[in-house]
């Protein structure tokens, strides 16, 4: 599940420069949907990542013991 969320983390960084890089070349459209796409990716992690009130993350709840 690691190894998961670490290429999430890596394709919303590359979503994010790229969508950078079109939005200065005048592509608005396309940069604008892999910024969104960035922004799910990275929330997506957040979700996982982040614990609850009882202070435990859903990625150790997932985890095999």
């Amino acid at each position: 599940m690691a190894a998961a969320l670490s290429l999430l983390v890596l394709g919303a960084l590359a979503l994010t420069l790229g969508g950078i890089a079109l939005w200065r070349r005048g592509m608005r459209g396309k940069a604008a949907l892999m910024l969104v796409m960035a922004a799910v990716c990275a929330g997506n992690v957040a979700i996982w990542t982040m614990p609850d009130a009882g202070g435990s993350a859903p990625l150790l709840r997932a985890a095999p013991q």
